[in-house]
């Protein structure tokens, strides 16, 4: 298997964080080549390689969820096992916390992808934000999770990563209504001038809302940028695959440097 590209963000000291392209894995077209997607009709045996890839340069096994569109946070608790295959899945839910330097993933492919971390109190999250979920807030239930597990507010810094963007994100009018009726920043026009959705610009909108201190949009879209998957783009066609983003807190072994205060016990 080839080098495992990773677009890297900065969330702070002792925080590796990024999103994975396609490319570095080991599966073939239509899916080629780094999928990590167990959903998307591609061979289990070759996304868990892909998987595997991937938790190798971050240096820990990564806990991925079961998406479902909802507002549901996993806390993933003890200690990370290197030594333990991880599971396909710590279960279904939208976003991840931990306290106790667990990796953690979320999985897109036109959705909008959220990294946050407080690097002094080691905490870290990631958000799967979709249409529903963005009308659910998942983005502030998982602020709250974090903040539950003794990150601060001011302190937080966020990543809305690479995502379909208001211009291309086209929806029925009713649709752009409904949604925009929650959240106004989504309210969109594609470059057509007809109905769309900003769900970036909605998810920046709720983590500003939510008090967190820092926020970087990459304002990367996953239709016109061909280094990432995504469904509006190729999945209407064939099949398509995952990409992820990705973000763990490095530990005193591995950073060298001083354990960051938690009050998750």
């Amino acid at each position: 298997m080839g080098d495992v590209p990773l677009l890297e963000v900065d969330l702070g000291p002792g925080v590796r964080a990024g999103f994975t392209t396609r490319a570095g894995g080991v599966s073939p077209a239509p899916w080629a080549s780094l999928d990590l997607g167990l959903g998307v009709g591609d061979d289990p045996a070759r996304v868990r390689a892909n998987r595997a890839a991937v938790s190798a340069i971050l240096g820990a096994p990564v806990s991925f969820m079961t998406q479902v569109h909802g507002r549901e946070v996993i806390v993933v608790e003890g200690a990370p096992d290197a030594a333990t295959p991880p599971h396909d899945s710590v279960g279904e839910a939208d976003a991840l916390v931990t306290a106790d330097g667990h990796a953690l993933a979320v999985l897109v492919a036109d959705c909008v992808p959220v990294l946050l971390a407080d690097p002094e109190r080691g905490v870290v999250g990631c958000v799967h934000a979709g249409r529903h979920g963005v009308e659910l807030d998942v983005v502030g239930a998982t602020v709250d999770a974090l903040v539950g597990l003794g990150g601060r507010r001011e302190a937080l810094r966020a990543v809305v990563g690479p995502s379909v963007c208001g211009a291309c994100y086209e929806v029925p009018e009713q649709m752009r209504a409904d949604v925009a009726a929650r959240v106004p920043a989504t309210w969109a026009r594609t470059r057509a001038g007809t109905p769309a959705l900003d769900l970036p610009a909605g998810v920046t909108a709720q983590l500003a809302a939510a008090g967190v201190g820092g926020v970087e949009v990459l304002g990367l879209c996953t239709l016109e940028d061909e280094r990432f998957f995504s469904h509006r783009r190729d999945g209407q066609r064939t099949p398509t695959g995952r990409f992820a983003g990705v973000v763990v807190h490095r530990r005193e072994a591995e950073t060298g440097g001083p354990t960051a205060p938690s009050e998750a016990g």
